[in-house]
């Protein structure tokens, strides 16, 4: 079931309005989250990432679309590290970051493109608690975080396979995923013990976010905690495994 308690964000203007209604008390937050777009449109002239036709509305599309993940929660957001997986251009871990600042947060991509320019953002915003980790998903080793973020990263069973080392029955999933949100959790095998439903995406009224826990995978896994601390590759130093 898809909940609503909103309608969807309908310009640049009201998403701006909804991030000073939710954090206009923290000033340097909303200034880093507007270097941050200032940085990505100038970037995407060289690099590809995100689509151009999204520029126009970045608040809209990529900062709110992040930020909402910090309200969308029916329960209270855990403390902790925040892992985000395919983080591409950095959505939404980089608007968590910029929001949160004191919190850890990893962010993942393959790409040493991306990481470069990532780990240049992160510098420039001072976010000193992120981590731009180069290598893919399959390669990192396990270790538990707080809360998983993955934007249109892989369809959920998929995700699910190649993540579920990394979290534990109290880790809080948050995954933005589109129009197809009700269909890929409709389609999770039944092997998958989780409390997962959709929540309506503030910034598109056809998308949706699963929200939920993973208690148990069809092998019967439930949790790796006391794993070693993931040791990806820095985009900092340009290795790539």
């Amino acid at each position: 079931m898809m909940t609503s308690a909103t309608p969807a964000l309908e310009s640049e203007d009201a998403a701006r309005a909804w991030l000073c209604e939710h954090f206009g008390s923290d000033a340097a937050a909303l200034d880093r989250l507007a270097r941050l777009a200032d940085l990505l449109v100038d970037e995407n002239g060289r690099q590809n990432l995100v689509a151009r036709s999204s520029l126009d509305t970045v608040w809209q599309r990529h900062i709110v679309d992040s930020a909402q993940l910090l309200t969308v929660s029916r329960g209270t957001l855990p403390g902790g590290s925040w892992l985000d997986l395919g983080t591409g251009a950095g959505f939404p871990g980089l608007v968590i970051a910029a929001l949160q600042p004191d919190r850890p947060v990893v962010l993942v991509d393959s790409r040493r493109l991306r990481t470069e320019w990532l780990q240049r953002v992160v510098d420039s915003l001072g976010l000193h608690r992120v981590s731009v980790v180069l290598a893919r998903v399959e390669d990192l080793p396990a270790q538990t975080h707080a809360v998983i973020s993955a934007r249109a990263f892989a369809p959920l069973e998929r995700l699910l396979d190649l993540s579920a080392r990394f979290s534990t029955p109290q880790t809080l999933w948050l995954l933005p995923k589109g129009a197809k949100a009700r269909h890929e959790l409709q389609d999770l095998a039944k092997g998958w013990r989780h409390t997962f439903h959709v929540e309506q995406s503030l910034t598109d009224s056809s998308a949706g976010v699963l929200v939920g826990h993973l208690l148990e995978t069809p092998s019967g896994q439930t949790d790796v905690a006391n794993q070693p601390r993931i040791q990806g590759q820095s985009a900092r130093k340009g290795a790539h495994r």
